[in-house]
């Protein structure tokens, strides 16, 4: 497994029990499973660029978000973004097949800058029918308020990989990280701030 994403789901683990919420981690590693060879190929198909690192951290959890494993659906919190004390669930590799045309359907107005009120960051294009996006994350209100995407369709300001967060109200899309990796080192760094104790009472 990527170094990067063996530290993250060590320090997400501990995340959860610093915050009293040991035995929510621990149901949830009881239960869950990764992604089959099978699934993780046809993402690789789709996307030939897909970073390892997502790839690794489907193959310890195949998503979070409305996921059944052992019979039980679950939801569980296991990213974040640069919306503070705001988590997100992992889409499972099915979720991510099914919605490889999301960024056209819901984002081609957006990156055609057709609303001047919408913040778009310089670093995504303004060709929406160029647009590439790997969509692998909702966030906590089903995916309403927000979605994080891998950019492989970037500016000529951009990086090719760079993770994109959509956030409604006031709508934007921010690039939040350079890649992959560096986005889940950004979690890190952030210490998890998106797990509250609060959540679990």
């Amino acid at each position: 497994m990527n170094s990067t994403v063996e530290k993250y789901i060590a320090g997400l683990k501990n995340a959860y029990i610093n915050r009293n919420a040991e035995k929510y981690w621990q149901h949830f590693e009881d239960i869950k499973h990764g992604a089959s060879n099978e699934a993780i190929e046809k993402i690789r198909e789709i996307y030939p660029d897909v970073p390892s690192s997502l790839l690794n951290l489907l193959s310890f959890v195949d998503g979070t978000y409305y996921r059944k494993y052992a019979g039980e659906e679950i939801t569980f919190y296991l990213l974040g973004s640069d919306v503070e004390k705001y988590p997100y669930y992992l889409l499972s590799c099915e979720q991510i097949i099914k919605n490889q045309n999301f960024d056209k359907e819901y984002y081609s107005e957006y990156v055609e800058r057709e609303n001047e009120e919408v913040e778009i960051d310089d670093r995504i294009i303004n060709n929406s029918k160029a647009l590439k996006w790997l969509h692998f994350s909702d966030c906590m209100n089903n995916g309403g308020t927000s979605q994080l995407f891998i950019d492989f369709s970037p500016s000529a300001k951009g990086n090719y990989g760079q993770v994109v967060r959509f956030l409604h109200d006031p709508d934007s899309i921010i690039v939040i990280g350079d890649n992959f990796e560096d986005y889940l080192n950004y979690l890190v760094d952030t210490q998890y701030g998106f797990i509250e104790e609060d959540d679990f009472d």
